[in-house]
């Protein structure tokens, strides 16, 4: 298996190198990434339960779709194309925010520059069992209460992020 090159940027999401995926999380580096949010026409927010084969928060629900994007690609097309690999979805996004978050799994650390993408899209997802195993649309009402009680079941950066979007699709609902 081929070692994946992720993008090494500044606080202000200016490239400055690459590193090898797996090193960058064990060093801590701040890197790249993206995060994606998929409404139904009903308000409903898909969100996937990540593999119980991932190297961290495996097993956990979280949004529709997150990744790096490749270095020397354009963000727009890897964000595009991860969720149609992840999640046999393809629809049309847009970035709402971006933000920086750290956070230290014990062996790994979580330091990215986040992306952060929005969609509609209204079907059933065609997931890659290596990325998620499982999916569910819920409405943000249900979720956030989920969530209180059983926080421990949600990803760290999820939790994070969410009630920006959830503000941002109130926003443009209303």
């Amino acid at each position: 298996m081929t070692k994946r090159e992720i993008i090494l940027v500044d606080e202000e999401d200016n490239k400055i190198g690459t590193g090898e995926k797996m090193k960058v999380h064990q060093q801590g580096k701040l890197h790249r990434s993206f995060s994606i949010f998929i409404f139904n026409s009903q308000g409903e927010l898909l969100l996937q339960k990540r593999a119980s084969t991932k190297y961290h928060s495996a097993g956990l629900w979280s949004n529709t779709c997150c990744s790096h994007p490749r270095p020397n690609k354009n963000l727009i097309q890897e964000v595009k194309r991860r969720l149609k690999e992840e999640m046999g979805i393809d629809c049309a996004l847009k970035e709402i925010f971006s933000f920086v978050y750290r956070t230290d799994f014990g062996n790994l650390i979580e330091y990215e520059f986040d992306h952060v993408f929005v969609g509609k899209f209204d079907g059933s997802p065609k997931i890659n069992k290596r990325e998620a195993e499982d999916w569910q649309w819920i409405n943000p009402r249900d979720l956030k209460k989920d969530i209180k009680q059983h926080p421990e079941n949600y990803a760290y950066w999820f939790k994070k992020i969410l009630r920006e979007v959830l503000k941002y699709a109130k926003q443009r609902k209303g």
